[in-house]
């Protein structure tokens, strides 16, 4: 069985859970070593008892969140609310309109943004700083944003809602292969409370077998 399916299955079982013991630099640049012990919960002993160490390799790794200790789960998966922002175009918002209710209509834009990325990102990092989004919409006329097109859409739809009219500027698609077919897309690792955003991850059992 490849060591990272041993791995994922190991945690999938009763009683059992991980640590991630260090996270250290790798050898080439943008690549990080993890390093996972597996455990199993003893009753008679009240504790842990130790079964499997591995050495997870994060490989071009983008954006990621660290905290060691124990945890539960382990995933792999390219499809997250934090990879909008890699894997999408990200097209700038533009409005033209008076809104109603501009309190509400701010409320709908938060709605929007958290419907689309949980507790994983944040509106202000998304959209127009230059001055107080109440005063943005009700300047009659802006950039609302540069988002990730799935979130890009949503507040289209908004806008749409309260009457105004709304437009995407800029990058619309974005290339998922480069020019030998291979895959431009990035992945993630959720390791407990920790994700890792790379190109790939390899996992390799270490010491006994």
């Amino acid at each position: 069985m490849p060591h990272r399916e041993q791995l994922f299955d190991e945690l999938r079982a009763e009683d059992q859970v991980g640590i991630l013991l260090m996270a250290q630099l790798g050898g080439v640049p943008n690549e990080l070593n993890l390093f996972i012990q597996t455990a199993e919960y003893d009753d008679k002993a009240n504790g842990l008892r130790d079964r499997s160490n591995y050495l997870i390799r994060v490989l071009s790794v983008r954006e990621h969140r660290l905290s060691l200790g124990l945890f539960g789960s382990i995933f792999i998966t390219e499809q997250h609310p934090i990879l909008l922002h890699h894997n999408e175009a990200k097209p700038d918002v533009y409005f033209e309109g008076q809104p109603a209710d501009v309190n509400e209509l701010v409320l709908d834009i938060q709605q929007a943004y958290v419907s689309t990325f949980g507790p994983w990102r944040e509106l202000a990092a998304d959209i127009n700083r230059e001055q107080p989004l109440v005063d943005l919409l009700q300047s009659g006329r802006g950039r609302l944003g540069t988002l990730p097109l799935t979130a890009a859409e949503r507040m289209m739809r908004v806008l749409t809602h309260h009457g105004l009219k709304g437009w995407l500027e800029g990058e619309t698609e974005h290339a998922s292969s480069d020019e030998h077919g291979r895959s431009t897309l990035w992945k993630l690792l959720g390791v407990g409370d920790s994700y890792f955003v790379a190109l790939d991850f390899a996992v390799d059992r270490m010491g006994k077998q």
